[in-house]
């Protein structure tokens, strides 16, 4: 069964930093393209980046302070954040999928995903 599932969300402070996990079951990352996308509830979904199955990122917003990697050996994708911001909050994603030929932002392209984990900003 392919799963993917994101864990290290949580409440951070402003200014903080966060490490987010996706790791992924019946499937290996190096044939499949990770995206990551953050939900507001009551908004459209917002993509942040990916990484391709060859290991090439994308970081489409807030590259400054967002980076993108992953582990082979953990068959782990990350989403590393820094300087976190009140308007980081919101419900955080990623998806996979093997068809993707390196990175996208679309995320109709991605098949399976995760059932997000919650990321709070506040003082």
């Amino acid at each position: 069964q392919v799963q993917v599932v994101e864990s290290g969300g949580g409440w951070v402070q402003p200014g903080g930093s966060l490490k987010l996990s996706c790791a992924a079951s019946g499937l290996f990352l190096k044939w499949y393209a990770i995206g990551w996308f953050r939900q507001v509830p009551g908004k459209e979904r917002e993509v942040i980046g990916c990484i391709s199955a060859s290991g090439g990122t994308t970081t489409y917003i807030h590259s400054e302070r967002f980076t993108i990697s992953r582990d082979l050996a953990k068959n782990t994708a990350y989403l590393q954040m820094n300087s976190l911001v009140s308007g980081d909050t919101a419900i955080y994603y990623c998806a996979a999928d093997r068809r993707i030929p390196s990175c996208s932002g679309d995320a109709d392209e991605y098949e399976y995903w995760g059932r997000g984990t919650q990321v709070t900003v506040s003082s």
